[in-house]
């Protein structure tokens, strides 16, 4: 199946790319045709996994503020998808509005990545950034509590690398990033494969029990960063696990290599995976892209549509040198990222920490 031609926010529409004047309304989607699996009858998993207790200090006025604003968000999962994406324009805006500190660093992080690009255009991507994260926390909350209204919303290529990879009885490593539309990514890739993930425990026990809770209906096991007995298991089991490394870690676990032309600490706990296992048949290491092919502005009658891309397996790798290492999975995750920069959570700090330690970039 053809994915549809990319949508790329940053170049303005061009006369022959837009449809001639009509007085016509415009055509719904097409209904679902009857008997078609919805996203809940084609998921797949590896495994039924427990939900994390509810516990009663959950109940102290310390996390009235998180109960308070669920009682806020999660009715409006139920609205259409348009109006969705109408109040995540909306939210996006706000947030980039009052959070100051974030909307700093974002822009900083802009001119690092795209020196060529005039301020006024870093600034528009830098609102769409917060815009897409805003839809994000609705496509988010949808794939955890209402999956089935992104039913037939999914296209997929390169899915041959993992099923060649799996039919050689080898695990796979899936590298992910952060996109704004966080695990609506997981939930499609379960359209096609079961998968687990690898994720970071939040410090706040509610938020963590919420997000891990939500992420049971998506994956078959998640395994805490630190947990490497479970990881060995995944792996000598086989799976498809999702591990984002595009993040600043500092470089205890890390080398500097280069993300989008600027030195940036990487972590390297890939090339460790990668030597987990059978050494007969290695962990095979790809890399993931999800990506929302149409603009936030959904036409009346019209669903979303997202695409999963997922590149050939890396070869040769690990190597002797983890810089070079480092290098080569930073270049392949930036190609995926330059297909729509607004995608990918530039708030967070990716270049805090330098050879020497902490930066002064963001202050």
């Amino acid at each position: 199946m053809k994915a549809p031609e990319q949508y790329d926010p940053s170049k303005p529409p061009t006369k022959s790319s837009l449809p001639p004047p009509s007085t016509q309304q415009p055509a719904k989607s097409p209904a679902i045709p009857a008997g078609m699996p919805t996203i809940t009858q084609n998921h797949k998993r590896t495994a039924p996994i427990e939900k994390k207790p509810f516990q009663w200090q959950f109940l102290l006025p310390k996390y009235w503020g998180i109960w308070l604003l669920a009682a806020m968000i999660l009715p409006i999962i139920f609205l259409p998808l348009r109006w969705q994406f109408w109040l995540g324009h909306k939210l996006g805006i706000f947030i980039y509005k009052v959070a100051g500190s974030r909307r700093r660093d974002t822009l900083i992080n802009l001119k690092l990545a795209f020196p060529e690009k005039p301020d006024v255009e870093r600034e528009l991507m830098a609102k769409q950034v917060f815009v897409n994260q805003g839809i994000g926390v609705f496509e988010t909350l949808c794939a955890w509590y209402r999956p089935n209204v992104f039913t037939r919303t999914v296209s997929i290529s390169g899915l041959q690398h993992i099923v060649n990879a799996q039919n050689e009885g080898r695990p796979v490593i899936l590298l992910g990033a952060h996109y704004t539309m966080l695990d609506l990514g997981g939930l499609f890739c379960a359209q096609f494969f079961a998968l687990d993930c690898m994720y970071r425990t939040q410090n706040n026990p509610l938020l963590d029990w919420f997000i891990y809770n939500g992420r049971t209906n998506i994956f078959g096991k998640q395994i805490a960063s630190r947990d490497m007995r479970s990881f060995v298991k995944s792996i000598k089991a086989g799976h498809v696990i999702w591990y984002s490394p595009d993040q600043d870690y500092g470089l205890k676990q890390g080398v500097m290599a280069p993300f989008f032309g600027v030195p940036a600490a990487t972590i390297t706990a890939s090339r460790r995976m990668a030597k987990l296992g059978d050494k007969a048949r290695p962990p095979a290491l790809m890399a993931l892209h999800t990506y929302r092919q149409t603009p936030d502005s959904l036409p009346k009658g019209k669903r979303p549509h997202y695409h999963l891309t997922i590149t050939p397996e890396i070869q040769n790798y690990p190597s002797n040198d983890e810089v070079a290492d480092a290098t080569r999975v930073n270049e392949l995750l930036e190609g995926l990222i330059r297909i729509d920069p607004t995608q990918w959570m530039w708030f967070h700090r990716r270049f805090k920490n330098g050879p020497d330690g902490r930066t002064d970039i963001y202050k």
